[in-house]
């Protein structure tokens, strides 16, 4: 059974709403991976002098929570000599 997270992130552009919603996908790519779907839940428009000078949406995330199973390993990862390589793919204790 999957699990799914939803996050929330307003986000800001001089361009326009649909730029807005996507400087938000592209920031949580950067840290959360597995992104399923975006919802725009609400628009803002910031005014000076009478012109819009930016646009911000507030974006619900979601994406499916990984197992412990699942999840990539963090941190750096170990790195085989050449010369041991073969002995440590045939040996038993090798995951």
């Amino acid at each position: 059974m999957a699990v799914v997270k939803v996050i929330e992130i307003i986000a800001e552009s001089t361009k326009s709403w649909e730029d807005a919603a996507q400087q938000a996908l592209e920031e949580a790519s950067k840290t959360v991976r597995g992104i399923r779907s975006i919802w725009v839940q609400d628009l803002q428009a910031i005014v000076e002098d009478g012109n819009i000078v930016a646009y911000r949406a507030n974006c619900k995330l979601s994406f499916v929570v990984e197992s412990e199973a699942k999840k990539a390993p963090s941190g750096p990862q170990p790195q085989i000599i050449p010369a041991l390589a073969s002995y440590f793919t045939a040996s038993a204790m090798w995951p």
